[in-house]
């Protein structure tokens, strides 16, 4: 969508004293209701206090399982690198009474012990406006590192490297460094991170730990050859033992479900001797596989080579709803992986695996919920909270940002496409689910309860009777499902009326254990294709790889089929090195009119050039365009009215030309149809 031995023995100092890179922050621990304001938190002599919890927070709704055995300095982090944005575009926070408070006093007594920041080198235009993203340049960080120290929280600094965003799919230079060799380039990273950390320090920030890079997947800052990452990390790392010799330094990779991919990464940063504590990894359920991968890969990186372990991003949705008109990432048809309900119980029962998983791996530290303040601002429309966005930067990017990303921020730029995984509601109360990173340690008894029902699918023929389900499974409060009985608002006359529909797709409604349920009955037409949505492999389909890609073949991942188990996968890192076709023959058909749909979905295409087409007798009759955009947003192709006379082959598929960015294109086809027209 971010500990070391000096760390670890500054925790075993009174909860109060708090040790950042400039010596001694705070003393004299005190104790306070979490309703106290920011006036009442504050000592008598201007120190900084500790609002963390040591005991356990009582009144929770929440059914939370005690995470056994875990470190009293784990790390139990959030990342709020958007809140003076939100602020400046009049977001008010709350605590758990209902009264404004400062949201660093609310996230202390809550138990979050570490504020994340990210930190971008410049993210403005020549003209001084923001890319957006919550504009977050050093000044930004040491402002949120101050009012974190205020409150007994470290901070953990994500250095990006770059002007806005960096991520598997896009490392950029900053432009001030555009023009430099590696050399040039690694003096000054070295400088600005130096530089910035003395800002951090003089603010009264308490630096617990800096990352070198953020999910710096095989580049960082522009470089994608492994020595000149090795370079710049190390001339990053020496700042920070220079400047903050208390901070621990963090490397931090993405996408820990791809086989291999982080015993490499820890493989070269060996090799190239880099200095650095802790390798970090991002873990979003929807995408990154199970906790038990995880386990396992980061287990292999700490048993390997004696790094501290921890997951530095994971999230997840408490509701489907959205609440800026920006549209979010995780939504009804996004497609992903769902682990949890889409409840605030569901996020709770999230962040604490996540926490339990980390804790009992070898020399795994902790877990940080990325952005967790990140909620709506504005109004009732898009055209109100879009004016805010674009002077605040509290959207994901402003229209300025084409600045320095043309072709990703600057076309697709908006509001907050998280703001329904954040730990506050839209309102800017804080949710029981902030609580968990106090109730991990103790456990919180309630009653098990039912959360949410997922829709259910029914699909049959043409003409078919159609069968509901007489039970649906039911998401429980300890993350359980139960299989309960179903009631469905609809009658027998109107099932035998949907069972005519071919090609059609209705929605049910009904009621189970007090949760509404829904199941969607698709009635199939006559798809004249062989294996349609790829369950069979490649069989019946030909594939032509016309650029050398890495990747080009039948995955079986559910989570990123559209339907099914499998789907057509294309992935490769070098760029203009997906150009593919996907075609299959069909012969024999009556003459007539033909319909032909595929689906897609992928992302970091930078230039693309994508379509479906259907070829009668080798000439190419029909072309649709299709587009690549991000994780699971599938884009579907229509040709309608495909002429066809006696005896003539026709040839349906899909081009694909990726020229790519940054950590390369990627994508999945799945679902191709091909049937007369009605």
């Amino acid at each position: 969508m971010r500990k070391h031995l000096l760390w670890a023995a500054a925790l075993l100092l009174p909860l109060g004293l708090l040790i950042g890179c400039a010596g001694v922050r705070a003393a004299a621990a005190a104790e306070a209701p979490e309703t106290e304001t920011a006036e009442e938190e504050e000592s008598g002599d201007g120190q900084a206090v500790s609002l963390i919890p040591t005991e356990k927070l009582e009144g929770n709704p929440l059914w939370v399982k005690k995470v056994e055995d875990l470190p009293e300095d784990f790390i139990l982090g959030v990342d709020a690198s958007s809140v003076i944005a939100e602020e400046d575009s009049g977001v008010k926070y709350y605590d758990f009474d209902g009264q404004e408070q400062d949201v660093f006093a609310t996230l202390a007594g809550s138990g979050v012990t570490h504020i994340r920041v990210r930190v971008w080198n410049h993210p403005y235009d020549a003209d001084g406006n923001g890319y957006g993203g919550g504009n977050n340049d050093i000044e930004k960080a040491a402002e949120i590192g101050r009012r974190a120290a205020r409150y007994g929280m470290k901070l953990i600094v994500d250095f990006h490297y770059s002007d806005f965003w960096a991520d598997p799919g896009k490392q950029m230079v900053p432009l001030a460094w555009a023009d430099m060799d590696l050399e040039e380039k690694s003096e000054a990273l070295y400088a600005y991170t130096a530089e910035s950390l003395e800002k951090l320090n003089e603010a009264g920030a308490a630096v617990g730990m800096v990352q070198l890079g953020n999910e710096t997947n095989g580049a960082i800052c522009g470089e994608t050859d492994w020595d000149s990452i090795i370079a710049l990390m190390a001339a990053g790392s020496r700042a920070v033992r220079e400047q903050c010799p208390q901070a621990l330094v963090a490397v931090h990779f993405a996408n820990p479900e791809r086989d291999g991919a982080y015993a490499d990464y820890a493989r070269r940063l060996d090799e190239g001797e880099l200095d650095y504590d802790v390798f970090a990894s991002s873990y979003y359920p929807y995408w990154h596989g199970t906790l038990s991968n995880l386990t396992s890969v980061l287990s292999q990186v700490a048993n390997t080579y004696g790094k501290k372990v921890m997951v530095m991003e994971t999230s997840y949705a408490y509701t489907l709803e959205d609440t800026d008109f920006a549209g979010n990432t995780i939504a009804e048809d996004s497609g992903v992986a769902k682990d949890f309900p889409y409840t605030v119980q569901g996020q709770a029962n999230e962040i604490r695996d996540v926490i339990d998983t980390v804790a009992h791996i070898e020399n795994g530290i902790g877990v940080v919920y990325w952005e967790g303040t990140w909620i709506t601002v504005g109004g009732d429309s898009w055209e109100t909270n879009a004016a805010i966005w674009e002077e605040h930067g509290s959207g994901w990017a402003s229209r300025f940002a084409a600045d320095y990303d043309p072709d990703d921020a600057g076309q697709y730029y908006g509001g907050c496409a998280v703001d329904n995984q954040a730990l506050f509601d839209a309102q800017g109360h804080p949710l029981p689910s902030l609580q968990v990173f106090n109730l991990v340690r103790y456990g919180n008894d309630a009653d098990i309860v039912p959360q949410q029902i997922d829709p259910v699918r029914v699909t049959v023929s043409g003409g078919e009777a159609i069968q509901l389900p007489e039970t649906v499974d039911v998401w429980m409060s300890d993350n359980s499902k139960q299989a309960l009985p179903v009631q469905w608002d609809v009658t027998q006359e109107e099932l035998d009326g949907m069972s005519q529909g071919a090609g059609e797709t209705y929605t049910v409604l009904g009621e189970a254990a007090g949760e509404s349920a829904c199941c969607y009955v698709s009635v199939a037409g006559s798809n004249l294709l062989v294996n349609d949505s790829f369950e069979d492999g490649d069989t019946g389909w030909t594939v032509t790889d016309l650029a050398g890609a890495d990747e080009l073949y039948v995955e079986d991942k559910a989570t990123d089929s559209l339907t099914g188990t499998k789907h057509f996968h294309f992935w490769s890192a070098a760029a203009n090195s997906v150009e593919f076709t996907l075609e299959q023959t069909v012969e024999g058909l009556a003459a007539g009119k033909y319909d032909y749909a595929v689906s897609i979905m992928g992302g970091d295409g930078g230039q693309t050039d994508i379509y479906a087409y259907v070829k009668v007798d080798g000439e190419t009759v029909a072309t649709a365009p299709m587009a690549i955009t991000a994780y699971g947003q599938w884009d579907t192709a229509h040709i309608d009215g495909v002429e066809v006379a006696e005896g003539q082959s026709v040839v349906v598929g899909v081009y694909v030309k990726c020229a790519g960015e940054g950590g390369g294109a990627w994508g999945k086809i799945d679902d191709a149809v091909l049937r007369p027209t009605a």
